[in-house]
This record gives structure tokens, C-alpha cells and sequence, in this order.
């Protein structure tokens, strides 16, 4: 497009005192006259403006006879010549006024064929390739730059990470803001795989979200962030998305008191995901209502089917993003320990068991993430106050204390609502016949008593299992 015909464009608008969007308006208004109702709205018709006059393209003809209808000249008089004619096959207009065009006709139910002729007809060809052009044009404007996306999918994969070992409610701000980025750029048209991982990503920090609601004690804020989430994985038919979102809203179900509503959320996102480590955590969590029932036997078998279910190969989207929505053998190891000592209570032998499953989970904390594994504090720490429990059951005082040194060690930060609620238990244990009068019990007593920070939100007064 010529420097001059932008420049002419532009004039023309501005000798008339018209803004681009006033100018977008009366280009929609000649084109109703003419019986056109497809123009797309003043928005994208103001952008076509912008562009014309820089001359970055030249409007098609289409445009070129609305614009001849809105400034009130003949289509000779188009541009900075003059006397240029018409081209072939298009028809002057004179100052714009309505006549019943072939275009109209074709847009009417009548299948009767316009009248008009070869140039009639040639128009309504022309206008239709230019039509379909501009909506190309339109259509294959992306929505976000790719270094955006590859920021915002930085960006999950840090927070899934930063969770594991993070100031809970810090992390959880971060997560917000990265939501609502993306949630703005779906409201945006997208490309549909530009979209698709968009839905991916948002699904992703509501899992993330929701298990850092239920920690910093809002259970029931969490499952409205799971059911946000599982609409995006809805939306993109995502099913181990699915899987992690049904793990987290069985989560949420737990802590808010509903133990049997939790296990058959978790046993319903088997039916999403079969394999490999979301299945694993899916089977002991579906065990632990058995567990609270002291079905010693079905809580077993949750555990049995966790492993296989780890053993078999698997590999999705969500664990490359790793952190949170990986499944170490040390965590895993933790959640059969608590599912076990749940199931043991009055059992001597299922006690020694489940107290040698949480032991071996603190041992593997201890010595390191495996390879392509990444541990959780939050875990750690939770596997660290059942084996407490475990001892104090035992009637090991001193064992209890040593376990749950590094728990009374963190920064208030990194202290949770679940965190909180497990050292209750501890405390209930604490004041059993066989520690009163004991001046250790009553000092770690206390210590106990001030540990959750108080701004965290509160939790039902029941037992329950840790999420990384």
C-alpha cells in the first residue's frame, strides 16, 4: 500500500474531525444502507483503521466503496488521485445512497439469482474473496506471543516446585496472580491450541490453590477452587488433570469432615487415571475411610494396589511440571504408614507395622530425593508428627520427642491448618493416663499448644492425612 493512500486516509478522517472509532461507525453505517449486516464490530473495524493509515495494508475493495459511502464522494473520487476510474467490474455508488444490491439479494432467503449482470455478479465474487480474506487476517492474529506462554508455563512449573518447601501463603498470592494472567488471556480469543494449554495451565494452579487453601485452613474455599478447575480440564477433556483434580477435592472432602464423601471422590479419579503415581496417591487416599472404620483389611489392600499402580509405567503432562504434582516414594511411603496406623488402632502388631512404615518414610526424607523425585517439607514434617503419634501410643515419650523436633522447628511460615490439626492429635495422645505427671509430657504439651500461627483459618476437629 502506497505511503500516499495512507496518508489520504487518514486526512480524509481527520478533515472531518472524526475519531478512528467514529470513523469504524460510519463505515458500519454505509454498509447497513447497503443491506450488509456482517461487518465485525467498531473494535476490529478501529484496528483496520490504524493499519490502513500507517500503510502496513491496503483496504480491500469492499472497504474502499464503504469509505466512499461515509466521506459522500463517488468511488472515481477514491484516493489521492483523481480521475483514476473504477476498477473492472465494480460499480460507482455515487454519494453512497441504498439501491438494491446483489449482495442484498444473496443474503435474503429468495434462491432466485441477483439480477444486475456480469458486473453484478463480479462484485459479489470480489466481496466474498475479500471477506473471506479479512477474516483470515483476523482469525490468524495470535492471541499471545509465544515467549508469554512459555512464561506462564514457567511460571506453574516454579510455583508446582516452590509449594513442596514454600511459605505456604506467599506461594499461594504467586499462584493467584499467575491465574488471573491466564484466565485474561482466555478472555481473549486464542488459537485453539494456544487455548487448549492455556485451560491446561489454569486447570493446573487451581489443583495447586486448592491444596494450599485446605493447609492454610479453608477446606471449603478449596473445593470451589477444584470445581473451577475441573472445568477447565472439562473444557480440554484432560483426563489425568481430572485424576488430580478429583484427588484434590476428596482432600477437600476429608478436611472438611466428610471422610466417606473423600474416598469415593479419590476411587472415582481411578476411573480417570489408572497408572503410575496420581493413581497411587488415589488408592491410598480411597483406603483411608476404611482405614478411620478399622477395616484393617481393605486398607491393606489400598495399599498393595497403590504400589502396583506406581510400578506400572506412566508418564503425562503433569508430571513433567513435576513439584506438587509429582508422588515420591518417601511421601508415598508416609501415606501408608498414617493409613495403616488409622486402621491399627487396638492392634498391637498393626501399630508396630504402621510405625515401621512412617520410621522408613522420615529415613528416606532424610537421605534425598530419588532420582526425577522431589521431596515435600509439608510431607516430611506430617510423616515425622504421626510417627510421634505412633510412639506415643507406644508409650515412647522420649521417641515422640525426637520426632517431632524438626516439626516445632519450622518458621511460622511453613506452619499449616493440617500441620496443626495432627499435632492435635499428638496433644489428645499427650493427655492419656500414662503421661500425667510427667513434666516432659506437660512441656511438650505446651509447645504443641502454640504452634499453628494464628491467622490460619481453622479446621474440623477430626484426624486426618497431609497433602503435598
Amino acid at each position: 500500500m502506497s505511503s500516499e493512500l495512507a496518508a489520504w486516509l487518514r486526512r480524509q478522517r481527520e478533515d472531518r474531525g472524526w475519531t478512528r472509532t467514529e470513523l469504524a461507525r460510519q463505515l458500519i453505517r454505509a454498509a447497513r444502507a447497503r443491506g450488509d449486516t456482517s461487518m465485525p464490530g467498531a473494535g476490529n473495524i478501529s484496528h483496520n483503521i490504524y493499519r490502513w493509515e500507517r500503510g502496513a495494508v491496503t483496504p480491500a475493495e469492499r472497504y474502499k466503496l464503504l469509505y466512499c459511502g461515509a466521506f459522500g464522494i463517488p468511488f472515481s473520487q477514491f484516493g489521492p488521485g483523481r480521475g483514476q476510474g473504477l476498477p473492472p467490474g465494480m460499480v460507482d455508488t455515487g454519494l453512497g445512497v441504498p439501491a438494491p444490491s446483489a449482495y442484498r439479494e444473496l443474503l435474503s432467503s429468495d434462491p432466485a439469482p441477483p439480477e444486475g449482470g456480469a458486473s453484478a455478479i463480479r462484485r459479489e465474487v470480489l466481496m466474498a474473496a475479500h471477506e473471506g480474506s479479512e477474516h483470515a487476517e483476523r482469525a490468524e492474529q495470535r492471541g499471545i506471543g509465544e515467549a508469554t506462554l512459555e512464561q506462564f508455563r514457567a511460571d506453574t512449573a516454579s510455583l508446582a516446585v516452590q509449594y513442596l518447601t514454600g511459605d505456604t501463603f506467599g506461594v499461594f498470592t504467586e499462584m493467584r496472580r499467575v491465574r488471573n494472567r491466564i484466565t485474561d488471556a482466555l478472555s481473549r480469543r486464542q488459537w485453539p491450541r494456544d487455548a487448549a494449554e492455556l485451560y491446561l495451565l489454569a486447570g493446573c494452579l487451581s489443583a495447586l490453590m486448592a491444596a494450599a487453601a485446605v493447609n492454610l485452613g479453608y477446606p471449603q474455599e478449596a473445593g470451589e477452587l477444584t470445581r473451577a478447575g475441573w472445568a477447565y480440564a472439562t473444557i480440554i477433556d484432560h483426563r489425568p488433570l481430572m485424576a488430580r483434580l478429583r484427588l484434590c477435592a476428596a482432600y477437600a472432602a476429608y478436611w472438611s469432615g466428610h471422610p466417606e464423601r473423600s474416598a469415593d471422590l479419590a476411587r472415582s479419579g481411578l476411573g480417570f487415571l489408572a497408572d503410575g503415581q496420581g493413581a497411587a496417591q488415589l488408592h491410598l487416599f480411597g483406603g483411608l475411610a476404611a482405614a478411620r472404620r478399622g477395616d484393617a483389611a481393605s486398607a491393606r489392600q489400598a495399599i498393595a494396589a497403590a504400589r502396583d499402580a506406581r510400578d506400572r509405567e506412566h508418564h503425562d503432562e503433569l508430571l513433567e511440571i513435576g513439584g506438587e504434582f509429582g508422588f515420591s516414594r518417601a511421601t508415598q511411603t508416609y501415606y501408608a504408614g498414617f493409613v495403616l496406623a488409622e486402621a491399627a488402632r487396638g492392634s498391637k502388631q498393626d501399630a508396630e507395622a504402621a510405625g515401621g512404615e512412617l520410621e522408613h518414610a522420615t529415613r528416606l526424607y532424610a537421605a534425598g530425593p530419588g532420582p526425577g523425585e522431589q521431596h515435600s517439607r509439608r510431607c516430611q514434617m506430617l510423616a515425622h508428627t504421626d510417627l510421634a503419634i505412633a510412639r506415643l501410643r507406644a508409650g515412647a515419650l522420649d521417641a515422640a520427642i525426637a520426632a517431632l523436633g524438626p516439626v516445632l522447628d519450622l518458621p511460622p511460615g511453613e506452619r499449616t491448618a493440617v500441620q496443626g490439626r495432627r499435632l492435635a492429635v499428638a496433644r489428645t495422645e499427650l493427655a492419656q493416663p500414662v503421661y500425667r505427671g510427667s513434666a516432659q509430657a506437660r512441656g511438650l504439651n505446651e509447645q504443641l499448644a502454640a504452634f499453628a500461627p494464628a491467622g490460619l483459618g481453622r479446621l474440623p476437629d477430626q484426624d486426618g492425612v497431609g497433602q503435598g
